[in-house]
């Protein structure tokens, strides 16, 4: 009987959390380690499917770079990068289209489906959901320009999760591979969406990327341009960090954060839980 008291506290304490979810718009970028590690595979669909459950509209933006980069090295290709952002010749986004738009997305969209949810796969291409531009490199990187959220909308009134990989289209035509954090960023801007959630292969930001110990919890979107300057954001880490500055920046989006995907149902932790286990990014409130 004690263990059933305990459990049914533990509910009652998720009350709160609940109430303050329902029914809203929770962009989730999902990435890095949790996408190869079958047992967070299945951690991350069940935290998806619970907020469904629960009167959240989450929404799922996914990456594949290591994927992407496992493709490559087959094929005898070398990634680049400039600024953690991937540059994108024809063969790349040949590559990418195949491994975001096919392989990846039908596995997210099985295992939320697995454990109880209905979730689409769409591409930035569907419903010209992405609208994109190329970006200074010349390359098939591009940049959003904007973003058309009927056919998420109209996913979320019929029970659907959107699982969006980031491939835009762009006035010319052309195919553009687009950095996930950033599509996500977007997407969560234009739907004011109440939280936007980034998961990585690290605790979160850190005051010195060489100390695990050193994370920040809370992070002024502020103090974002001082942090980059000082070194302590570089590289994979420049993308999220920009894309919760814009998010929240924009003033439609109320919290960033930015988690370590490699910890089991990080996102339930993050979010049910008044420490969390990460870095959030909030306004500066005077």
């Amino acid at each position: 009987m004690k263990s059933l008291i305990e459990r049914a506290n533990i509910l009652i304490e998720t009350l709160p959390y609940i109430k303050t979810f329902f029914g809203k718009t929770i962009v989730i970028k999902y990435g890095g380690k949790a996408m190869v590690d079958e047992e967070l595979k299945h951690c991350f669909a069940q935290d998806i499917v619970l907020l469904r459950y629960i009167g959240a509209k989450p929404v799922v933006v996914h990456g594949g770079g290591v994927q992407i980069n496992q493709v490559m090295k087959k094929m005898g290709k070398k990634a680049e990068f400039i600024d953690g952002l991937r540059v994108t010749d024809i063969e790349t986004m040949e590559i990418v289209e195949m491994v975001l738009g096919g392989r990846i997305s039908s596995e997210i969209v099985s295992l939320i489906n697995h454990h109880g949810a209905q979730a689409v796969g769409l591409t930035g291409l569907d419903g010209k959901l992405i609208e994109a531009c190329q970006t200074t490199d010349g390359s098939l990187t591009g940049q959003v320009t904007k973003i058309n959220p009927r056919v998420i909308e109209t996913l979320d009134e019929n029970g659907f999760i959107p699982v969006i990989a980031p491939i835009g289209t762009g006035t010319d035509g052309k195919r553009y591979n687009i950095n996930a954090d950033t599509v996500a960023s977007e997407i969560a801007t234009t739907l004011s969406a109440l939280k936007l959630i980034l998961l990585s292969d690290t605790k979160g930001v850190l005051k010195d990327i060489k100390d695990p110990n050193s994370l920040i919890s809370t992070l002024k979107v502020e103090e974002i341009d001082l942090l980059i300057n000082d070194g302590c954001v570089s590289e994979g880490m420049l993308p999220k960090i920009n894309a919760c500055k814009c998010a929240i920046s924009s003033n439609k989006v109320d919290k960033a954060h930015i988690i370590d995907g490699r910890i089991p149902h990080s996102i339930l932790l993050e979010l049910f839980t008044d420490k969390g286990i990460g870095t959030q990014i909030i306004r500066w409130c005077p």
